[in-house]
């Protein structure tokens, strides 16, 4: 080991600069880290880093000192003052706050907001081209996350759709068989649900254009809004409430009038629809809309004119939804 020659022809071989002349080996290193991991704990093991790191200052800062004559004793002693409190004082546990005051981990936080991303694009882009339409590759980057993020939230994308159907239609759907479970009429039912349904579109022009692209899918009469219209009109048709001789074709001519209804919606009378002044040239009016396509739709399930017109004109009770209420 080297050592320096300070004025006055004195030796003193332990100022020594670690940095220039400590050396391990791989074998050494190995061994060293192996001897910390298996016989010390990790707060020990900091304290031996904090230890060597003040020794090498203390010996360091002695070989560029004025007074070459600093007795290598003090030098150890105060490292050991250092060095004692770390050993003998223990860090007392923070009690745990109550669960609701904590705050959402930050990574927990960034994953929920990554899924919730990733949805917004694909039901923005599946609204224009449908499930089939549509790649992953495009689906992240209109997400803005990256392509291997996909695969931390989805399997597959037949599995953001279902997630997406799950989100937009089965939700909303739940919402509105709590909103209805008390209605013993299923003409009021099916009315209800119609104008909510006109009601959301206009609300949210995505919303309604998905509604619109799967309302013509293979999935209608098994998932979502359609799935529950299927069954409600049975239910009036069961109890005699609906005259209807053939239910599949009573479920077509409501479902595609509901569907074309919010095209119209969407096209000619929501605000700043494109062909908003095609109605008007017409001699068409927009007013009171969902209750006037409830009321059509009721005198097609075999109500008559009047009695359809009563039962859309009730008050429409509030229906609330995961992130809306309309």
């Amino acid at each position: 080991m080297a050592s320096r020659q300070p004025p006055g022809g004195v030796r003193q071989p332990w100022r020594v600069n670690w940095h220039a002349h400590v050396h391990l080996s791989p074998p050494l290193l190995r061994f060293f880290v192996y001897v910390l991991v298996r016989f010390f704990t990790f707060s020990d093991i900091r304290v031996i880093a904090d230890d060597f790191v003040n020794v090498d200052i203390q010996i360091y800062n002695c070989s560029h000192d004025k007074d070459h004559r600093t007795d290598p004793k003090t030098i150890m002693a105060t490292t050991e003052t250092r060095r004692t409190p770390k050993r003998s004082v223990a860090k007392t546990p923070t009690p745990a706050a109550p669960a609701t005051d904590e705050r959402e981990p930050r990574g927990a936080r960034r994953k929920r907001e990554t899924r919730a991303r990733l949805l917004d694009a694909a039901l923005r882009l599946m609204a224009d081209r449908g499930m089939e339409g549509v790649a992953i590759n495009e689906i992240t980057e209109a997400a803005d996350v990256g392509f291997g993020s996909f695969y931390n939230h989805f399997e597959s994308k037949e599995a953001i759709y279902a997630a997406l159907v799950s989100a937009v239609f089965e939700e909303f759907a739940d919402s509105l068989d709590k909103l209805t479970e008390g209605l013993s009429d299923p003409a009021e039912i099916i009315s209800v649900s119609v104008r909510h349904t006109l009601v959301r579109a206009r609300r949210e022009p995505v919303w309604g254009r998905f509604l619109i692209r799967e309302g013509f899918s293979a999935r209608v009469l098994t998932h979502g809004l359609g799935q529950r219209l299927l069954r409600d009109i049975e239910r009036g048709i069961a109890a005699k409430r609906f005259v209807v001789v053939d239910p599949f074709i009573g479920f077509l001519s409501v479902g595609g009038t509901v569907l074309t209804a919010i095209s119209a919606e969407l096209n000619f009378l929501a605000p700043g629809a494109p062909a908003a002044d095609v109605v008007k040239e017409l001699g068409f009016s927009g007013d009171h809309f969902p209750e006037r396509t409830a009321a059509a739709l009721l005198q097609t399930l075999g109500l008559k004119r009047a009695e359809a017109e009563k039962v859309a004109a009730r008050p429409l009770p509030v229906v609330e939804t995961a992130d809306s209420a309309s």
